[in-house]
This record gives structure tokens, sequence and C-alpha cells, in this order.
């Protein structure tokens, strides 16, 4: 049996909460840390579980330590959990979903030797729908790799990779549902000039990038096939793809990508 400690009861923990419960984990296998009484009495009653504002209490006993607090309140956290007798003789494992912050950063603050995972989540976990790459620390065994990934399987998909490669999927997946709703509030907006009403327009558009994304999954094709086949010779989609296309969408989104990787470096190396 896994005892869980969340770290953080905000939108990213109360999400993984969520989705651990609706898979049938007992609640009696969870345990949250949140300091504002407010928010801990929401949790509590929300879910039937344990919420406590002593971080010692909590990691006390409990396997998976999930730190799910703020990129600038990490560091605070991890001090904390460096005094305290952490078991490594348990297998205890630290996962971190602290956005840009390193394995070697966080392993640094804990007793030597202690495991961690670092996760880069995405909030459409909110619906049970995020993406999370999870990458190993110098100390995580494969089992224990796995437990993370079966843990987040609750919430969505997880994809293994290096660490060397968490920046990448910061750029990707990490910020990646803040270029959708981008594309999405320009196509509604469009459609309101086009004569549609808001509403119409945003259901038109949302239905559409989710039977787009459903197509995507399991036609089997790829992204380029799929617009190809809806794109007919000198049709009303070509006309669409070429004003696209005029204004470097493919460039923009490079850029924008590699500018978002660069970024998630700087956090990662100045803490900021």
């Amino acid at each position: 049996m896994t005892r869980i400690a969340v770290i953080g009861g905000g939108r990213i923990g109360e999400a993984l909460i969520a989705g651990l419960l609706e898979a049938g984990r007992p609640a009696k296998d969870l345990v949250v840390v949140e300091t504002v009484p407010a928010r801990a009495q929401v949790l509590s009653e929300r879910f039937g579980i344990r919420v406590t504002d002593s971080l010692a209490e909590a990691a006390t006993g409990s396997d998976v330590l999930v730190v799910a607090v703020k990129p600038h309140d990490v560091d605070a956290v991890l001090g904390e959990l460096g005094k305290l007798e952490l078991d490594n003789d348990r297998d205890q494992i630290l996962v971190s979903l602290a956005a840009g912050v390193p394995t070697a950063r966080v392993e640094s603050k804990l007793p030597a030797g202690f495991p961690v995972v670092r996760v880069m989540p995405n909030t459409p976990m909110l619906v049970g729908q995020g993406m999370s790459a999870i990458a190993a620390g110098r100390y995580a065994k494969a089992e224990q790799l796995n437990v993370v990934a079966e843990l987040l399987g609750a919430v969505g998909k997880v994809v293994t990779v290096a660490e060397s490669q968490m920046d990448a999927v910061t750029a990707v997946s990490g910020s990646g549902p803040a270029y959708f709703f981008l594309v999405v509030e320009a196509m509604v907006e469009a459609g309101v000039g086009l004569g549609l009403t808001r509403d119409v327009a945003t259901e038109l558009v949302v239905q559409t990038m989710l039977g787009s994304a459903a197509l995507l999954e399991e036609s089997g094709q790829d992204a380029a096939e799929l617009r190809a086949a809806v794109t007919s010779p000198a049709g009303t989609t070509a006309a669409a793809v070429r004003e696209l296309e005029r204004g470097a969408v493919r460039s923009a989104f490079w850029e924008a990508l590699h500018a978002a990787k660069r970024r998630s470096v700087e956090q990662g190396s100045t803490g900021e």
C-alpha cells in the first residue's frame, strides 16, 4: 500500500488528489499539507481526506512526497523536509511538480541519496486529461519511476524522458495549453467578426478543436495528412491555410517554443 502526501493544496495538487480518488485510491492513503485554513477546509470537505498544516506530520509515514507548490516556494519546503528524518530504507520518494526546478537542486536539500523524480505536468490534468513528463533523479530506481507514472496516470497520460529534455517538454506541453487557448481566442474573435454570436462561435471552435484532437489521436494519421485531407484544391480551407502561411504561423510557433525553452533554462539556473 502506498501512502501519499501532497504538499500544496492548490489547483494542481487538487487535480492530482481528485484523479487518484477517482481511480480508486482510498482516501485514507492520502494526506495534504495546506497552510491556508480556508483552503484546507475546502479540501477536507470536498474529498474527505486528512489535511494538515504540519509538513513533518504528513511526511512521517508517507511513501511518496509530492511537492506541488509554486516554484518560488520550493526551496522553503525542501529546507523543512531536509531537517526531517526521511527514511531512505523505506524507499520514500520525492516527486517534484515545480516547473523549472532541476532534480540536482532538489537533491541538494535532502538527505544524501534520497530519490527524486521530476515531473512537468500541464493544466488539463484538472479535467483528467493532463500530459505529464517524468524524469528520474540520480537516485530514483526504475520501480519508483513506475510508481510515479502510475500515480500520474490517474490524471492523464505520462511519458518518461531524460531530464535534459525537460526544458523542451516545458516549452511544448507544459506551456502548450496557453498556445491552444490563444488560437481559440483568435478564432472566436474572427467568428464574431464574421457575424456569429460569441456563444455560437465559441461552441464551434471548442468542439472543432476537441474533435480534431480525437481524430488525430484515433485515426493513425499524422497532422500533415489530416490537414491535406480537408484542404481541397482552390477551396475555402486552402484559401485560409494560404493566409496562415503568409502570416508565418509555423515560424511564429518555432520562435515561441524556443523562447519558452530558453526561459525554462533561465528559471532552472536562477530559481526565478
